[in-house]
């Protein structure tokens, strides 16, 4: 079954009921290679399977046609030699006519005869069954092993689209880094912004040092005034209180 030699017997036994059909499905089975099928051959393969698979399914009808055919007649042969010794008996006792006898010995005689013919039917029936089964085994598993195969690629296609994927994101992320980089170095607006706040830092120093130069008088007087307190205060710390009366008094008279 593994060469188009090997379906010499399957395509006799399918063309002599289906014409062409036993070559096309040998032609098929033996050219059809799943790694490197394409999806027009599988959907070919899967139609032929189809046929088959209808073929066989009359194979199968037609082969328990046969064999019941063959169990029908056994029994049929075995009942009437059966009834042989009753017929003779009947015969011997005059209660059937000699016709009647050799028309059932005519009969079970052709019976005999046929059996054979039967037997062998069936026998080519379940022969071509069973090869149909076999050509429907094997175009089950060409259909399995391509589509595991169909089903590796895809697996290989979608890792090597996320390995693209995931370079391309790689590069962006560099042309990104490689953007930020050369803006620390050559941005205009950058650039403008650091001497924009240079500047401004300038003018906030100046404003620093023309404040501290009017506060300095403004710290001079505030230091003179808390010396001044600061005496008035030690030469009243030693008054005792006839003295501040008089000075009081005297504060008053002035």
């Amino acid at each position: 079954m593994s060469n188009a030699s090997g379906w010499g017997l399957t395509a006799r036994l399918i063309s002599k009921h289906f014409g062409v059909l036993g070559d096309r499905i040998s032609e098929t089975i033996a050219n059809f290679d799943p790694e490197t099928a394409t999806e027009a051959d599988r959907d070919r393969l899967a139609d032929t399977l189809r046929e088959t698979a209808q073929v066989l399914a009359s194979a199968r009808s037609s082969f328990e046609k046969e064999h019941q055919d063959v169990v029908n007649l056994r029994n049929l042969i075995e009942n009437d030699e059966k009834a042989t010794e009753k017929l003779a008996e009947r015969l011997a006792a005059g209660s059937i006519s000699e016709a009647t006898v050799t028309m059932f010995c005519d009969e079970l005689e052709a019976n005999k005869s046929r059996l054979p013919q039967e037997i062998q039917e069936e026998a080519d029936a379940k022969a071509y069954m069973d090869e149909l089964q076999k050509i429907i085994d094997a175009l089950s598993q060409q259909l399995s092993e391509f589509d595991a195969q169909a089903k590796k690629a895809m697996q290989q296609l979608a890792a090597a689209k996320a390995q693209k994927d995931l370079q391309e994101m790689r590069m962006e992320r560099q042309a990104q880094l490689s953007g930020l980089s050369g803006m620390k170095g050559n941005s205009t607006a950058l650039n403008a912004l650091t001497r924009r706040a240079q500047k401004v830092s300038s003018e906030a120093e100046g404003l620093r040092i023309v404040a501290d130069i009017g506060q300095k008088p403004l710290d001079q007087k505030a230091e003179l005034d808390a010396i001044r307190k600061s005496v008035a205060q030690d030469d009243k710390a030693g008054e005792t209180a006839l003295e501040r009366l008089k000075r009081l008094s005297a504060a008053k008279t002035a």
